[in-house]
């Protein structure tokens, strides 16, 4: 299924709650609830293809708790919610994404093999003339 099927799907069916947010911003912060909270459960879910289904709530965690995304970064509600999409987005395309291939092993090559031996040996003879010079007469 298109990820943006799924992200359509889920900003239809998922809880929005708007609260006041903190910092600085006097009274428009007092008086104007610009925090956008995105709330996204099983239940959100209904729908959807089951194998997508069973990606999202291993990926995002959702059989332990809802997935909050609460954003309030700017002054506008509205514009906190398109960051709260942008979020979910990414987190739905990197659920979606199919997993990278499994790493092939490779064996050194004949040449890298010899230059290995060699160095060995070169250090190792480096190492032999830091000795003491033999007793035997």
């Amino acid at each position: 299924m298109d990820p943006r099927e799924v992200i359509e799907h889920l900003v239809k069916t998922a809880q929005w709650t708007a609260s006041r947010s903190s910092g600085p911003g006097g009274q428009h912060r007092d008086k104007a609830s610009t925090r956008a909270e995105l709330t996204i459960d099983e239940d959100s879910l209904v729908g959807l293809d089951p194998h997508t289904v069973g990606r999202l709530v291993e990926a995002l965690g959702l059989n332990e708790k809802p997935l909050r995304i609460s954003v309030q970064d700017e002054r506008s509600l509205s514009r906190n919610q398109d960051i709260a999409v942008d979020r979910l987005t990414q987190r739905i395309t990197q659920a979606l994404a199919p997993p990278p291939p499994p790493r092939r092993p490779t064996r050194p090559s004949r040449s890298k093999r010899a230059a290995r031996v060699d160095d060995k040996t070169r250090r190792g003879s480096i190492k032999r003339l830091r000795r003491p010079p033999d007793e035997a007469v």
